[in-house]
């Protein structure tokens, strides 16, 4: 596998570190599976300190993307402010108008 800086293949190795450390940590595992384990993990996770942070490439900026679209979705509207008397005399100015225009139509 070839290391460039991007997400997706630093992803697949600390996925496959996660696999191998939980292999280490089984205690149903034999000694040979763990010591293979264990020599596989050193090994991804100097290939993760050479790998470094990507680049900055469109693919920082399309995660970006991503991560604000999803906040988007979860934000709710922002709750209505607590009425107070303007708003009751818009409604019953409404009322009033709406009223007076039936009476007139009459």
């Amino acid at each position: 596998m070839q290391i460039d800086g991007l997400i997706g293949s630093l992803g697949a190795l600390r996925r496959k570190l996660r696999a191998l450390a939980s292999v280490v940590e089984d205690p149903g595992a034999t000694a040979p599976e763990k010591a293979n384990a264990e020599t596989l993990k050193k090994r991804l996770e100097q290939r993760l300190r050479a790998a470094e942070a990507p680049g900055g490439d469109w693919t920082d900026n399309a995660f970006r993307l991503g991560r604000w679209a999803k906040e988007m979705r979860k934000s709710a509207s922002p709750a209505a402010a607590k009425a107070d008397w303007t708003d009751n005399a818009h409604r019953l100015g409404k009322a009033v108008r709406w009223g007076y225009k039936k009476w007139l139509s009459d």
